[in-house]
Formats: C-alpha cells, sequence, structure tokens
C-alpha cells in the first residue's frame, strides 16, 4: 500500500503504513494470531491428527495397502504411522499429499486391492488381520472428498475461487434461501453477488461474508435441508443455473433452544453494534432458529416488528439475559420512546407485561481467549463492510470486547464485538491478501494535506481521505497530475511497455535456506498487474517480511555495483530482533524485464527460479525442485562464488542498521546456514569419498567438540547410508531414536539435512536453535557418534 502527500503543488512519496513502526511508536501490541480461529482455520486442507486413511506399502513386494494415522500435519505434508505401531514413534514416515498414494478407510476392499500389514505390524501383531477389523469400524476415516481432485492437499480457501456459487440462507427466515456468486476471494472472506438483483432499487448488489459464516450453504444445501430456494423480496425468480462449489465446510451442530415468543432479553444490533438495547423474542421457527427485534416503542403499536430483526439460535452471539449489562458495570441504551430518566427492567417488564428470558436460556459464558485492552487487531467497519481498518481492543468483558476503528472520516462509537467474530482479522491480514487497509492518517501542524491510498492489485485506482472539496482547484489538478506522473513514471510512451503482469508466488516451489516455508503459504496467490516498479517492490517486501531473518535476505537483494540492472533504485525496509534495516534495491522498470528479474532474484536467494515470477506452477514445477535437498539445491541453484559473512568489505555498505529497541542486550546468533556461504563451488555431493576435502572439513568440524566429552567417549555407531545422503526426514528420524526426540521437530522446521547434521557445532546448536549448554552437550554428543561413524565408514 503506497501512500502519497501534498502540500500546494509538491508530492513525495511516503513511508508506507508499516504495523512494526506503528506498535513501536504507539507503544502497544497485537492481539496473537492464534486467538483469530477462522483465520487458521481456513489455511487448513481438512486433515486432521487423529484421522485414518490407506496407504501403499511401498516397502513390501506387491506394493499392498495399509492403514495409517495422522500424527502432524505440516501444509500439504502429512506425518503418518502404520496402524500397529501405537505410541513407537520409530516407523513414523512423512509423505507428500499431492504425491502420495493415499484413500479413505474401506477404499483398498471396495478397489479389490490388496491389503497386508507391514513386516514391522506383522512382527508385533500376529492376529494382524483383527487388527484391521477394528481400525476399519472406527468412525475416523478421513472424509474421501478431501482426497479427491481438485480438493486435496488444498485449504478452503484456495477452492472458493471467483464464479463458484453458494446458497446464501436469509437472514430472517431460516428456511429460506438464495444463489449467490462468489465476485471475490480476499483470505476467505467472500464478496456475494445475489444471482438476479441486477438493477433492482433497493436491493443489496453484494454481501460481504466470511467462508464460514453459518448462513452460507453449498449448492444443494436447501433442497436437502427442506427450505425453500426463494429470492429476496421485489426480486423476480429467474433461472439459475448453478455450478459445483468447493465450499466443503462442516457447519456446527446447532443445539436446542427454550426460548419463547414474548420473552425479553439485552441484544447488540447486528446492523450497529455500538450499544446493548432490550430486544424481544418476536418468533420461534422451530427447536433450532428463533428471530430476535430490537424494541422500539416509537412504532410498537402500528408495527409488530418496527424494529431491526435478525435470526438467532441458543449460541448466537449478541443476545444476553436482562441485567447483564447491569452486572457487567455496562450501560444500557433503553428502546426508543422509552418515557423516564433511567432504564429499569423491573419497570420495562411490567410496563410491557412480558417476562425476561430465564438464565438457562443462554449458554454458559466462557472467558478463555487471548484479548486484552489496547491490543491492535484490523476489524471491518459494519457500516461499510467493504473497509477493514486499523482497530484498538478499549474494553474487555467476558466474551466480548469493545473496539475502536482508527482512519475513520467521522468519529464513530466503539464496536461490541464477540471474540470469535468472523469480521476480526490479525495485523497485517490485510497485506498478506493483498487488500487496502485503512490506517490512521498523521496529523499535521503544517499545511492540510491529502493523502491518497493505492491498492497493490489495482495500482490505477485510488481513494483520496480527508479531501477538502473547497480546496483551490489548480492545487487539485496538480496534485491529480504529479500523482499520475508517480504512479506512471513514463506516461505517454506507451503504458504497457511498464505494467507488469501478475507475479505468481508457487508455495509449493523450493523455498531455499532463507524463507520460511510456512510464511510463503500464507502470502496472496498473487500481486497485480501493475506499474512494474510498484508491483515488484510489493513483492520484495513481502518476501523480506517471509524470511527467517529479513534483514539476512535484505542484504542479500541490495543493490551490487559488479551486477546492475540499469533499472530503479528504491529503498526497502526489514525489522529483526527490534533492530530495523534499510537497503537500496534495483528493480527493473520495463515488462520485458520482469521475468528474468524475478528469476535471477529467486537463484540469489537460493529458492526455486520459479518460486515467485510471472508463470503460475500449477502441479509439478519444471525444475523438478522438489526432489531436491536443500544443499543438493544449493548447488545446482545457489550463487557459485563464495562470500564472505558479516559486513560487506570496506566496512560500508547501503545497508543501515537501526537503533535497537531499549531493553536487555542480547547476544548476536550465528547463521545456522552458513556453510553454504563458505562452500566452493563444487557440492559435496560431488566430492569422492576418502578426498582431502571431505576428510580436512570433517577434521575441522569435528575439533570443535573436544573436551566436551572427555569423561565418556561416543558410542560407536554403525550407519546404512552416508549421512551425505540423509534427507530432512532421514535426519529427523535419527534424532527421534535418540534420547534428544523432543528436539526432532527443531530439525523439521530448520530443514537440516544430513549435510548440514554434518556441520553443525556446539556453538552453532546452542545459539541458532535457542538450546541451554545441557542439551546442547547431549545433542552434540549423537552428532559426533554420526561424524565418526561417516568418517569411518565413507570417508576413508
Amino acid at each position: 500500500m503506497c501512500v502519497f502527500v501534498t502540500d500546494g503543488d509538491s508530492a513525495q512519496d511516503v513511508c508506507d503504513f508499516n504495523w512494526d513502526d506503528y506498535l513501536e511508536e504507539t507503544g502497544t501490541v497485537s492481539v496473537p494470531h492464534h486467538a483469530f480461529k477462522h483465520v487458521d482455520q481456513g489455511l487448513q486442507t481438512g486433515l486432521t491428527p487423529g484421522m485414518k486413511l490407506e496407504v501403499c506399502v511401498r516397502s513390501e513386494a506387491d506394493s499392498p495397502y495399509w492403514v495409517a494415522n495422522i500424527i502432524t500435519t505440516c501444509s500439504q505434508l502429512l506425518l503418518l504411522r502404520y496402524e500397529g505401531y501405537q505410541d513407537d514413534r520409530r516407523a513414523d514416515f512423512w509423505c507428500d499429499i499431492m504425491t502420495a498414494d493415499l484413500h479413505p478407510l474401506g477404499w483398498s476392499r471396495q478397489n479389490g486391492k490388496t491389503v497386508r500389514a507391514p513386516e514391522g505390524v506383522r512382527e508385533k501383531h500376529q492376529d494382524w488381520e483383527a487388527l484391521l477389523e477394528r481400525a476399519l469400524a472406527e468412525e475416523c476415516s478421513v472424509p474421501a472428498n478431501l482426497l479427491e481432485l481438485p480438493q486435496r492437499g488444498r485449504d478452503p480457501v484456495e477452492l472458493l475461487c471467483a464464479g463458484c456459487y453458494v446458497e446464501l440462507q436469509d437472514s430472517a427466515d431460516p428456511g429460506l434461501a438464495w444463489a449467490a456468486e462468489v465476485e471475490e476471494n480476499v483470505g476467505g472472506r467472500l464478496k456475494l453477488r445475489l444471482v438476479g438483483t441486477e438493477g433492482l432499487p433497493d436491493t443489496p448488489a453484494t454481501v460481504w461474508l466470511f467462508y464460514l459464516h453459518p448462513r452460507l450453504h453449498p449448492p444443494g444445501w436447501a433442497k436437502e435441508h427442506g427450505c425453500t430456494l426463494r429470492p429476496p423480496s421485489e426480486l423476480k425468480m429467474t433461472p439459475v443455473y448453478v455450478c459445483v462449489c468447493c465450499l466443503s465446510q462442516d457447519q456446527p451442530a446447532i443445539a436446542a433452544h427454550c426460548f419463547k415468543e414474548g420473552m425479553k432479553l439485552e441484544a447488540v444490533d447486528p446492523a450497529a453494534p455500538i450499544s446493548i438495547r432490550p430486544a424481544t423474542v418476536t418468533k420461534v421457527f422451530n427447536e433450532q432458529y428463533f428471530l430476535v427485534t430490537m424494541d422500539d416503542l416509537c412504532g410498537i403499536e402500528e408495527s409488530e416488528g418496527a424494529g431491526r430483526s435478525f435470526l438467532c439460535h441458543r449460541d448466537s452471539p449478541g443476545i444476553f439475559p436482562a441485567q447483564w449489562s447491569l452486572k457487567n458495570g455496562l450501560p444500557l441504551s433503553p428502546p426508543p420512546g422509552y418515557q423516564g430518566p433511567d432504564f429499569d427492567w423491573a419497570d420495562y417488564l411490567k410496563q410491557c407485561e412480558a417476562e425476561a428470558a430465564p438464565q438457562h436460556c443462554f449458554p454458559t459464558e466462557q472467558c478463555d481467549h487471548s484479548f486484552k485492552e489496547a491490543m491492535k487487531l484490523e476489524a471491518v467497519n459494519p457500516l461499510s463492510p467493504e473497509n477493514i481498518h486499523v482497530a484498538t481492543v478499549t474494553r474487555v468483558k467476558g466474551q466480548y470486547m469493545w473496539l475502536s476503528l482508527e482512519g475513520l472520516k467521522q468519529p464513530m462509537p466503539e464496536l461490541i464485538v464477540h471474540v470469535d467474530s468472523l469480521d476480526i482479522f490479525p495485523v497485517s491480514w490485510c497485506e498478506t491478501n493483498g487488500y487496502p487497509l485503512v490506517y490512521p492518517i498523521k496529523p499535521s501542524v503544517e499545511k492540510e494535506r491529502r493523502i491518497a491510498v493505492v491498492q497493490p492489485e489495482k495500482q490505477s485506482h485510488w481513494r483520496i481521505h480527508d479531501c477538502d472539496i473547497s480546496a483551490d482547484c489548480l492545487s487539485v489538478c496538480l496534485f491529480f497530475r504529479r500523482l499520475y506522473l508517480i504512479l506512471s513514471p513514463c506516461a505517454g510512451q506507451g503504458i504497457g511497455k511498464y505494467c507488469c503482469p501478475k507475479i505468481y508466488f508457487n508455495h509449493r516451489c523450493f523455498s531455499g535456506p532463507y524463507l520460511n516455508k510456512g510464511r510463503i503459504t500464507e502470502l496472496p496467490q498473487f500481486i497485480g498487474p501493475g506499474n512494474c516498479v510498484l508491483v515488484l517492490k510489493e513483492v520484495l517486501t513481502l518476501l523480506i517480511n517471509s524470511a527467517y531473518k529479513p534483514s539476512r535476505v535484505l542484504r542479500e537483494l541490495q543493490l551490487d555495483q559488479e551486477s546492475r540492472w540499469q533499472g530503479h533504485g528504491e529503498t526497502l525496509k526489514a525489522k529483526y530482533k527490534g533492530k530495523s534495516y534499510r537497503a537500496t534495491v534495483e528493480i527493473v522498470r520495463t515488462a520485458d524485464r520482469v521475468a528474468d528479474f524475478c528469476r535471477k532474484t529467486c537463484i540469489k536467494l537460493e529458492c526455486c527460479p520459479n518460486l515467485f515470477g510471472p508463470r503460475m506452477v500449477l502441479e509439478r514445477c519444471s525444475e523438478n525442485c522438489s526432489v531436491l535437498t536443500k544443499t543438493k539445491y544449493t548447488y545446482y541453484y545457489g550463487k557459485k562464488k563464495s562470500k564472505r559473512v558479516g559486513r560487506p568489505p570496506g566496512g560500508h555498505s547501503n545497508l543501515e542498521g537501526g537503533v535497537k529497541r531499549r531493553g536487555r542486550r542480547r547476544k548476536r546468533r550465528k547463521q545456522l546456514f552458513v556453510h553454504k556461504k563458505r562452500r566452493s563451488s563444487a557440492s559435496v555431493d560431488n566430492t569422492p569419498a576418502g578426498s582431502p576435502q571431505v576428510t580436512h572439513t570433517f577434521s575441522s568440524l569435528s575439533s570443535t567438540l573436544k573436551g566436551t566429552s572427555k569423561t565418556e567417549p561416543p558410542q560407536k555407531l554403525c550407519l546404512d547410508t552416508s549421512p551425505l545422503e540423509w534427507s530432512v526426514t532421514d535426519v529427523v528420524r535419527f534424532i527421534r531414536t535418540t534420547d534428544c526426540a523432543p528436539l526432532a521437530r527443531i530439525f523439521l522446521d530448520q530443514e537440516i539435512d544430513g549435510q548440514a547434521l554434518l556441520l553443525l557445532n556446539l556453538p552453532t546448536v546452542q545459539e541458532c536453535m535457542d538450546l541451554k549448554l545441557g542439551p546442547a552437550i547431549k545433542l552434540c554428543h549423537h552428532i559426533e557418534r554420526v561424524k565418526l561413524a561417516f568418517y569411518q565408514q565413507f570417508a576413508t
């Protein structure tokens, strides 16, 4: 998101809104990411630990099938354990859901395939057939649709693309529904267009709802549940040709309620959630649903439903028993037309000749959440749902909080929001999904400022905030002219030449040693099209923020005098461990150089050349990067010349470190993958066993542990294969056989393969893995055993 400010007739680029800078300036913290359950759920594939499936046993001669349990999920990777191993983790194995031969329970028998336990299971259980029958009888199979294309390995957010159709349940009658088309999907937040509403007055053209909203259902839901497909009021019935939608969500079971018509309660009006007011249960549809109407004494005699009505069930947020506000020290707004200085529930019930809904009608309140006062987040403006604002938690009561939206043109009362609301998001959610965020504008004591916010995915559109309509016309014209020249530096010389195509993030490609695979998968599918400099700057910024160490990636991308692109110099920023860094990065300006720029940048970051670029990788990468380990990949695509780690030659750099935050001084960690920078252009894999290079490498690195285990020599280890050929899975499997098994997760997260394992030493293990001296020495003891066995068996 870019911001341009003008005072009079001058325009200049102002630093983008940055959450880290804003939190530091305001001295606040953000709501933890795990507090937003709906966001995390949208990134899950539906496969969860505890589910069972059938997998092909490749180690057996005839490749039979056997039942396996899902132990852990990591994006499209599954950690499986064969049925019959119970708590024995020695035979656990990883598989890629996109390529593995996986099926739901019972598939093998239905298709005439051989079902037989692996050798290890047969040794443990002689009656393995009975074990199979018990497993098949359990109701814990992976749903068949999650293993079918196109759902396999993809999360719900990916599947709900523009053009899909859903059925939208009516907001006031649970027995009615209508078709809606997905126009846009922003991180699971759907912009829906009601089918057949074009040109009709007083009919909402679009609706914004998160894909988990209980009103959203897949096509055919209404017919299956006995509901009527009836269009909204004044909407003529038109034929609807509904395509298959990939809305695959498990709707939570709705508990039966005990509300009766006429009961009074307190409620937050969902159309304007700024106060708590008295309300009435005006209709009971069935044992699941009932209608609540906000009380309005001004029109209660003329119309029973004079106030706003909304559909509810027992667990609906925003409804409370009478006196809830009083017990929690909160103000209760009287209904319009109420006579009297202070509202009193006893008098009101007597006046209305009604009864209050008893306490047992409402669910028990739970207060287990992570929201606290003064925390920051991003929230939808209910009065204009297309806008998402920076928000501050101002008050927390039970499961409800009060939010103050920032960046508003007109002041607005605080919003009352449930902690499980689908309209709140963690910080940087908008940036991650390429959606504009409305943020606070810094006040200026000088001249009046006009600010234009440019959406990254649509560089040709902008919004003007706080623009004075009485401003001088000449200044306004100069502002727009200069803004146009900034957005299109070469306007008038062929816009197409400077228009960057969509830049795709192909998260299935190899991410290299610098970029975090998990953060890459959270990036938007693409950025652009738009001005080359602006689009590529946004792409590089997202990559920097997705790194294990953003400062290191910024150093790799900084302008190198030896190889110039002859492009446009841009200053990029990074934050790491409380320090701010800046570097000048050269970006190409024309569309014909974009593909080459992306490929060379990928190679510079030692990742797959197709990780990001104008080409989308659908299934298998043309570079076949999935079969290469981290160190092998460096040989093929890594940098060919060694480069000293640390400060650049001469002691000067355009990479500037900022002032460190106040607090405890921390010891600087060493780079875990330093060995890659110190290698020669030849790969270890291509070095003959027993060569002086291998022997010297082992000897120099092994010597770092001398003296740490003088009292107990390393126990001799016999290896079946050379550690140089070990994959990350092999390393993890070895660590799990030792008494350091809990540390295996670190090796998996940091993608340490066999070659990297041989290069680990005590300082690296202790500092880069955040281990204390005792556990670090214990782990290095086992690493020394591997090094000794490697030297004795394979390096002599």
